[in-house]
């Protein structure tokens, strides 16, 4: 460990947010550096690579117009930490976890690197227990259950940022799970807490966020990056933000549901990263490292044997040009648990959240469902959904060739459900359900129709 910190006046060269720094003496990759420009304004930077005598710095601010003669690099001798204290609950940062919300900042219990530490995989508990979103497509058929990595897989003019914020203000624990129907309630308690991450947002987006993180009486943390700031802060929003939810799950007891929007915003960051760096680019232009990179920040989910808390990921992805073949929701499917996909066609019908049920999966559901966790029915109920939807959507195939008077009794029951089923099921609007209102609904659904469970 050096004594003092160390400073050099030789920069080589700028590329984008990089810096080159010449006869450099013992630094080490991942070392906080301060780059001090001559009117003595401090940039934040990170040694991203070592090669001989000659450093590569990656900065998180712009670097356009930097003085390269006159500038200061100050190597610190630390890596970047996140500092962590109860008191971060209810409060808003930007993605370099400085308080944009106008309140002083809190006094730190601890400092925890934001790389986070790798869970023993022998020591992962088996994530079984039902967290309620209030959507009746995730609750009923796509459930949620604690320590899951379930991303929203959705389109350019979807509305995802309103299905985001309807899990923002509606998620909730149930709280004793073997009350009879009617009779459950829902826990608010300081023990469940949404860390919120934003990643590239315009100020008309967060404004929105805004006003509904304010109604959601301190049970949320949110790490905010806009889209006029660096790009390279969008490396690091989501990592100070799993530091937080890990403190509070695994050394609190809390269970932490983390919602990251917009994957794509990352990736599109670390793109920006790897060309600077003039690396050889992999499937549509992202570097080859991208999927270890992905899952860097997806495997900090899970729950720990003995330990109380639990860490729940949603991470929402735009598929670029709807093609969910397309490098980022397709190595983001490899490492999680699922996916929730919103559709077109729903969004064209009104309907909202205009999940579409068919390509949607959470692998983890069984876990989670069933007797003790939500009812004992749900499992027979979801199969029944599922199934006579889907034998619905089919045969609108076959009517739009012979029309619906030419088909028989039984397939025109089932097209007149599917529609019924996503005017009343999927589409709920604004509302909140219960996992109880949810399966009541699918139920009257399908004696309307006289359709077996």
């Amino acid at each position: 460990m050096r004594l003092s910190e160390h400073r050099y006046k030789t920069i080589s060269s700028i590329a984008g947010p990089l810096l080159r720094v010449r006869d450099i003496f013992n630094a080490r990759t991942g070392e906080v550096v301060t780059i001090v420009t001559p009117d003595e304004k401090k940039l934040d930077g990170e040694v991203l690579e070592i090669v001989e005598d000659t450093v590569l710095i990656q900065v998180f601010a712009e670097t356009r117009g930097l003085d390269i003669e006159k500038s200061t690099v100050i190597f610190t001798d630390r890596f970047r930490d996140a500092l962590l204290s109860p008191d971060i609950i209810g409060r808003i940062f930007n993605g370099s976890f400085k308080p944009i919300d106008d309140l002083p900042m809190f006094a730190p219990e601890k400092k925890s690197p934001i790389t986070g530490f790798a869970i023993n995989p022998a020591a992962r508990a088996k994530p079984e227990e039902f967290i309620e979103t209030g959507i009746s497509v995730i609750d009923g058929l796509n459930t949620l259950v604690k320590g899951q990595k379930l991303p929203v897989f959705s389109c350019s003019g979807l509305p995802s940022k309103e299905v985001v914020a309807s899990i923002l203000k509606n998620s909730r624990l149930v709280s004793s799970p073997d009350e009879p129907s009617g009779n459950r309630t829902t826990s608010e308690s300081k023990e469940f807490i949404i860390v919120f991450s934003a990643l590239g947002l315009t100020f008309r987006d967060y404004s929105y966020y805004l006003s509904v993180l304010k109604n959601m009486k301190s049970r949320f943390i949110a790490f905010v990056n806009m889209a006029d700031e660096p790009a390279i802060e969008r490396i690091l929003t989501p990592r100070f933000a799993l530091t937080t939810a890990e403190y509070l799950a695994f050394e609190k007891g809390m269970d932490v549901l983390v919602v990251i929007t917009d994957m794509t915003n990352y990736c599109d960051a670390l793109r920006e990263i790897s060309t600077a760096r003039e690396e050889l680019p992999g499937r549509r232009g992202y570097p080859g490292f991208m999927y270890s990179d992905l899952a860097s920040l997806y495997e900090r989910a899970g729950r720990i044997r003995g330990i109380k808390g639990s860490l729940t990921m949603i991470p929402v992805v735009t598929m670029p040009e709807d093609d969910i073949t397309h490098p980022i929701p397709d190595l983001t499917g490899y490492i999680t648990e699922g996916q929730i996909v919103l559709s077109r066609e729903l969004h064209q019908k009104g309907i909202f959240p205009p999940i579409d049920v068919l390509p949607s999966l959470s692998r983890l559901m069984q876990k989670g469902i069933g007797a003790g966790h939500t009812r004992e029915d749900h499992r027979k109920v979801a199969h029944g959904l599922y199934k006579y939807y889907a034998k619905g959507r089919d045969l609108r195939k076959l009517e739009s060739i012979i029309g619906k008077e030419g088909m028989p009794q039984k397939d025109r029951v089932l097209l007149d459900f599917a529609e019924e089923f996503e005017q009343e099921f999927i589409h709920q609007g604004l509302s909140r359900r219960s996992v109880n209102e949810t399966l009541d609904r699918g139920i009257s659904l399908m004696k309307q129709f006289n359709l077996n469970l």
